[in-house]
């Protein structure tokens, strides 16, 4: 039996939340097995980051070509790359690999409004790693810093993921947590939009979706699906993660990644 296999290269959380440990959790409910690569260690929880060590660029290409030389990967998913140096060594990595199928999360802000990604980096994502990405996963912020665009309407939500499409990626999924009304996200693969929508839930438990959102993304390219496929499993992981969430910490909890096990 051939089994899905699935890296992560993102930052770790402490917290257990987000970061690679929210990856890890999403690639295993979703039956792939998972790999990482830290690119940082933050000491974290459900209220604050309050500290970051960034992992030596040489460290974080060892362990990317340790898994892939051996292991191997049907999909990679990228979180946290705080500094260009770092973006331009994974980017680096990756082509040298031949990885095709690329889940780019831009994480640029912390659940808890913590700075992940520092504002010189932006341009090295633009250039280096999501010409590279075959799927991009950007909340509506981080939308407007790649494309330097205000995003209120519906319109300007396509005009943005139209430009990130633009910038080499194969498709984008532009989320739309941070806008009124249901939870709608916008799919967009360079020839036609779709739209992904759910309900939007009262709850603060909301650590690490865009992390668990985009490993779950990168699960469904690992295990066959096609793109939109993919994301689709992805909107309803997240969903149900946090229709069955539970509290944790004292600030934004994480949503129940394994909701399907623990009844």
């Amino acid at each position: 039996m051939k089994i899905p296999k699935a890296m992560t290269i993102a930052g770790s959380d402490s917290g257990g939340g987000a970061g690679v440990q929210a990856d890890l959790k999403t690639f295993a409910a979703l039956g792939v097995y998972g790999a990482s690569t830290l690119t940082a260690i933050t000491a974290q929880n459900t209220v604050a980051v309050t500290a970051v060590h960034e992992i030596p660029t040489d460290v974080i290409t060892a362990q990317i070509d340790a898994v892939l030389t051996d292991i191997g990967a049907d999909a990679v998913k990228t979180g946290m790359l705080s500094s260009s140096d770092i973006i331009e060594c994974v980017a680096e990595a990756l082509a040298v690999h031949g990885v095709k199928q690329l889940v780019v999360d831009p994480v640029m802000i912390a659940k808890s409004g913590a700075a992940l990604l520092r504002e010189d980096a932006i341009g090295s994502l633009r250039t280096r790693l999501i010409p590279l990405a075959m799927v991009v996963t950007p909340n509506i912020p981080e939308a407007e810093a790649l494309t330097e665009t205000t995003i209120v309407s519906d319109a300007e939500v396509r005009r943005a993921a139209e430009a990130i499409v633009g910038m080499g990626a194969r498709s984008v999924v532009v989320k739309g947590g941070h806008r009124e009304g249901p939870a709608t996200d916008l799919f967009y693969d360079g020839s036609e939009f779709r739209e992904f929508t759910a309900p939007r839930f009262d709850t603060v438990n909301t650590h690490g979706t865009g992390c668990t959102f985009a490993s779950a993304v990168a699960a469904g390219l690992a295990r066959g699906m096609v793109v939109s496929d993919a994301v689709a499993l992805a909107k309803d992981f997240v969903t149900e993660g946090i229709r069955h969430s539970f509290s944790i910490g004292k600030g934004h909890g994480p949503l129940n990644h394994f909701y399907k096990f623990w009844k």
